[in-house]
């Protein structure tokens, strides 16, 4: 496996930020001068400036990478915070729609025939809010004001199987194509992605629910597919950013949850994941968003640095 010191070398200034960070690949780099190439970087300019509009995208499938709340985090994941001014615009947007329990809204349209309204509306679904709540706590907006309430009641819904696909009342009859007792894995699986960044849940039950009902559904890939989520050959391929249901953005979650680190299906796909490192010591993208097509992520012939940083990430937590 490459270095995180050989894998700056490898990378372009947009990810270097990142890599020196939070690999801490080399303390002699500085960091103003890291996060200046960042942001000269003409698709960081382009994904800033398509996330100034944060509600001007109506929402009508949670998968869509165009979406701005997936381009969002994903630039506060490379380590952009409110001082930027898009960033700042962006989180001023989400904190404009909130319901009456602290749970943010975002633009939807769902159809007459889906059970919705046919309309847009704010509102929220299981398969968003989370994230929402996630772009704040990453911008560090003020937690107990603007944060904890929406977070508390999302998990209220916590069930024993995990969170269940549901959405707000605005939402009407809608839910996904799934048997209603079931538990949703993406809901669950991006809650607890917000849960392990909140002191107050890192190591919680809820917390510790969605890991394991993330780790039985691997252990049961073959005959468990809540709500149409499979975990079988398209789940396996590397793939970025982690703003799906795959392997790389489960294992990225599920790393930092302490107590799954010695568990036998946590390291059966951590094993999987390695084994898909190349002879240059990088992971070659298998699947990609035509989105990002423009990226070393957006291809499959050659390695990526970015899907090479996201797992030598997923092993220093592990160390």
């Amino acid at each position: 496996m490459i270095s995180s010191h050989e894998l700056m070398m490898r990378s372009e200034p947009w990810l270097r930020y990142a890599i020196h960070r939070q690999l801490e690949a080399d303390p002699t780099r500085n960091d103003q001068v890291l996060l200046a190439e960042l942001l000269e970087d003409a698709r960081i300019k382009s994904l800033l400036k398509e996330i100034s509009d944060f509600h001007g995208f109506v929402v009508n499938g949670h998968k869509n990478v165009n979406n701005p709340m997936h381009k969002l985090l994903f630039l506060l994941d490379l380590g952009l915070d409110r001082s930027v001014m898009e960033i700042d615009q962006a989180v001023q947007a989400i904190l404009a729609h909130k319901d009456k329990h602290g749970v943010y809204q975002t633009l939807m349209n769902i159809s007459v025939n889906y059970g919705g309204t046919g309309e847009n509306v704010f509102t929220w679904a299981l398969c968003d809010a989370p994230l929402l709540l996630l772009a704040l706590v990453k911008a560090d907006v003020d937690y107990l004001v603007d944060i904890k309430p929406g977070v508390d009641h999302l998990v209220s819904t916590l069930r024993p199987n995990g969170f269940p696909c549901i959405g707000s009342q605005e939402l009407g009859t809608f839910r996904g194509p799934g048997r209603k007792e079931d538990p949703c894995p993406y809901a669950s699986l991006i809650m607890l992605k917000l849960l392990v960044e909140i002191p107050e849940y890192q190591d919680s039950q809820p917390a510790r629910t969605c890991a394991n009902v993330l780790l039985d559904l691997w252990l049961d890939s073959l005959t468990q597919h809540p709500y149409m989520f499979y975990m079988g050959n398209d789940f396996r391929k590397v793939k970025g950013p982690t703003s799906w249901y795959d392997l790389l953005s489960v294992c990225d979650v599920l790393s930092r949850v302490k107590s799954v680190h010695t568990d036998p299906r946590f390291l059966e796909m951590i094993g999987l994941l390695k084994r898909k490192v190349g002879d240059e010591g990088m992971l070659v993208p298998e699947s990609v968003y035509q989105r990002y097509k423009d990226w070393d992520f957006g291809q499959k012939k050659e390695p990526s640095a970015y899907l090479t940083f996201l797992l030598l990430r997923i092993l220093k937590r592990l160390k």
